[in-house]
């Protein structure tokens, strides 16, 4: 099965588009991510496959691929986690793939699946804003930063069951407050 997250990532101080694919197949056990990953990034699967247990959700022995587009541009650091892990639940359908089309997800993962607070959030939501995404899903710890940019509603949770309801429509979320630009 196949599924796709919308993330975003740095280049210096400007956020650009990640589309974070990932593909389960039959074979050898294990995960492989492309896209010219760093050792952070490429880290992510010891972290993600850990919270997603830890989480409650099932991880089965399969072959899983990640790519990180667009695939010329260098991946950095741990924000990628949120992502590749709700991209799996997707394409194992432990998620409903509706609700994550105009919504971008950033967050590092905790083994036991709490969402880390994650660097240069604020160019990240400022560039999602600016190429028409809706919501951003970013972790608790980024919700001050965040709060400094309008026209998308931010929505700062605490861990990846927490996301499952959000992605799931369970629960009731509401947006950060925005705040006045200083």
């Amino acid at each position: 099965m196949l599924a796709k997250i919308n993330s975003f990532g740095l280049r210096g101080i400007d956020g650009y588009a990640v589309s974070v694919e990932i593909d389960i197949n039959n074979g050898l056990p294990g995960m492989e991510i492309v896209g010219l990953p760093d050792a952070a990034t490429k880290e992510s699967k010891e972290r993600v496959r850990s919270a997603l247990k830890n989480s409650g959700f099932r991880l089965s022995p399969k072959r899983i691929t990640v790519n990180l587009a667009p695939a010329d541009t260098r991946k950095e650091g741990s924000s990628f986690d949120l992502p590749i892990a709700l991209g799996i639940l997707h394409a194992t359908e432990q998620l409903p793939a509706a609700g994550t089309a105009d919504t971008i997800f950033v967050g590092e993962l905790s083994l036991n699946g709490g969402l880390g607070r994650v660097n240069g959030i604020l160019p990240v939501i400022i560039a999602a804003a600016e190429r028409g995404f809706k919501r951003a899903v970013i972790p608790e710890g980024n919700a001050e930063e965040a709060s400094f940019v309008s026209g998308i509603a931010v929505y700062a949770l605490p861990d990846l069951r927490s996301v499952a309801e959000f992605v799931s429509g369970k629960g009731e979320f509401r947006p950060i407050a925005t705040k006045d630009p200083i």
